[in-house]
């Protein structure tokens, strides 16, 4: 499961410098393992079909999963065959890969996982290792790339395109390594990425969601004005929960807060809060509850709204690799 972030973690404060000899050493650890697979000490990987992971360097949640869907999406159109690779964070079956299915149990492979399956048209494959996991996926089916959710830091895969996501609103918190900042490498680690990705920006991409949809039943949605005013219990087992709670705010919704642990898996007695109020939770936080049958219940489905500079150059980079990756390969 992921860490999240402790509170120290925002800003420079005594604790972040007490543990800062740690992520010195720390930082010496990375840089080591880093130069082993530049220098071929330790062999990475190389795929057949064009590798792009959309990872990022901080620990918690920078919005990569909204952003892999968008982009595959983006991909499909221009008549690209995709598949996706995850770590399946919170699923207890991906020590070896396995093929991820709409109805998959997010128990088993993890709710990201499910949710990459449900929303794109593509292979998806969790697993721990991210190189048996793209192998597994291109033996199951022939696509031209692999979107990898996750995995900027998993050297042993060879990539073609490294797109480091950032959030807007977190940034880099107090800019120091783990364990005495949230940065899983420093910031000068993004200088090396293709592509730089806002999450929570009009230069980047921000998310939209207008409906509310059953859990227990698809097929049935509401607009999320039709709750204007009223008083709902909302869960968020996500990094930035307070964020899926303040965009019901946003909308005039009066909200019963519910934070969970980022990944968090759900019992009924976890959601049984005594009242009549809807129950509204994340996309994320569904697919660990649409089993549990709970009445009233429903969530928001949420789109990453790309800026169309973004689209662009996102394209025009992948579009040169693979003529390079043809060219070398005549």
């Amino acid at each position: 499961m992921k860490l999240s972030r402790p509170s120290f973690w925002a800003k420079r404060n005594l604790t972040s410098w007490l543990l800062f000899p740690v992520s010195l050493i720390f930082q010496i650890i990375v840089w080591g393992r880093k130069c082993c697979y530049r220098l071929n000490i330790i062999g990475a990987w190389h795929s057949p079909a064009l590798v792009i992971v959309v990872g990022n360097i901080s620990v918690g949640g920078a919005g990569k999963t909204p952003l892999v869907i968008a982009l595959s999406e983006i991909l499909i159109s221009k008549n690209l065959t995709v598949g996706i690779v995850t770590r399946g964070y919170g699923g207890s079956g991906v020590e070896q890969p396995v093929l991820v299915k709409p109805d998959s149990d997010a128990a088993l492979v993890g709710d990201e996982s499910v949710l990459l399956a449900q929303r794109c048209q593509a292979t998806v494959v969790a697993g721990a290792n991210r190189v048996q996991a793209v192998k597994f996926l291109l033996s199951q089916d022939q696509v031209d790339l692999v979107l990898c959710d996750d995995g900027l830091q998993h050297y042993a895969l060879e990539r073609d395109v490294e797109i480091a996501v950032v959030d807007s609103q977190f940034m880099f918190g107090n800019a120091f390594c783990l364990p005495a900042g949230p940065l899983r490498e420093p910031v000068s680690r993004l200088k090396s990425v293709d592509m730089l990705v806002f999450s929570g920006s009009e230069k980047g991409y921000t998310l939209q969601g207008t409906e509310l949809v059953s859990v227990n039943n698809t097929v049935i949605s509401r607009p999320i004005a039709s709750m204007n005013l009223q008083r709902v219990h909302a869960i968020a087992g996500i990094a930035s929960p307070d964020r899926f709670f303040q965009f019901l705010r946003d909308r005039g919704i009066d909200v019963i807060e519910h934070p969970f642990g980022d990944h968090a898996f759900y019992l009924l007695e976890d959601l049984n809060y005594g009242d009549d109020y809807p129950l509204v939770m994340t996309e994320k936080d569904m697919v660990k509850c649409r089993h549990l049958g709970l009445e009233n219940s429903w969530y928001v489905p949420v789109t990453a709204v790309l800026n169309q500079a973004v689209a662009d150059e996102f394209m025009n980079l992948v579009n040169r690799v693979l003529l390079q990756r043809k060219n070398n390969a005549a």
